[in-house]
């Protein structure tokens, strides 16, 4: 038998070559299996999702594009486990979390989940600081070293101690792109984030948040109706008719 410092040796070169370390940074961080939901209306059952299968890989991007009324949101609000799914599994770092009790998912959305909405859904009453601490405060810690970090890339650092009504709707999107990645979460969840904002502050704004989890290396799922928003992302997805499909670059730019 070798000697154990040549076992070793050996193993470090092997993993030097070998593909091992790109697998396990390409491991699904989220992982849909054949999610369906039909909701119920006076004049028949409307059937949104269909046996919908998705995967986003660790610390990657992702576009969800659809038409108005597709079930785009109806999607990530399963994710986040705002509403629940009439069959199929979802998973999010290898838990099947579409089992999960509310008590389960109010944990997970404190520490490995982050939502991002159109509305800002900053409390009134708190500051530019206080509003970024928020969710952090609830999961038990706030990373200071990170706390300067995001404000400084952000733009926030002379604007701590406004309220928001005293902000413009960039700077409030800002604010809640910061409070949603201070905790560090594995997978941010964003639903049509520049809806309110105009065409260059949208543009700037998707782009801090795409630099912003990659440094703190979340998963980021978006949901948008923007063609030049969801080029930007790693990957891109199409929903139509109650059915998921993978777009390739070339149907994008068609």
């Amino acid at each position: 038998m070798l000697p154990e410092p040549v076992l070793q040796l050996r193993f470090l070169t092997w993993l030097k070559f070998s593909n091992f370390k790109e697998l396990h940074l390409k491991r699904a961080m989220l992982e849909l299996k054949k999610v369906s939901k039909t909701f119920s209306q006076p004049d028949g059952d409307v059937k949104v999702l269909s046996q919908v299968d998705f995967n986003l890989p660790a610390a990657s991007s992702a576009a969800l594009l659809g038409e108005s009324g597709s079930g785009k949101s109806t999607l990530l609000h399963l994710i986040a486990g705002l509403d629940k799914p009439d069959s199929g599994e979802i998973l999010i770092d290898d838990e099947l979390v579409s089992a999960y009790s509310d008590r389960q998912w109010n944990s997970l959305r404190r520490t490995v989940l982050s939502l991002i909405f159109q509305q800002f859904h900053l409390i009134p009453t708190l500051d530019v600081m206080d509003n970024i601490q928020l969710q952090s405060r609830l999961a038990g810690s706030v990373d200071q070293s990170l706390l300067e970090h995001l404000t400084s890339r952000l733009g926030l650092g002379a604007l701590g101690k406004r309220l928001p009504h005293q902000l413009s709707g960039g700077q409030q999107q800002r604010v809640a792109i910061a409070r949603s990645l201070l905790h560090r979460p594995k997978l941010v969840l964003a639903d049509e984030p520049t809806g309110n904002l105009d065409g260059e502050t949208s543009k700037s704004v998707i782009q801090l948040l795409l630099e912003l989890t990659r440094e703190t290396g979340s998963g980021l799922l978006v949901v948008t109706h923007s063609q030049e928003m969801a080029g930007y992302l790693d990957y891109r997805w199409q929903l139509s008719n109650g059915c998921l499909s993978q777009l390739s670059n070339d149907a994008l730019e068609g």
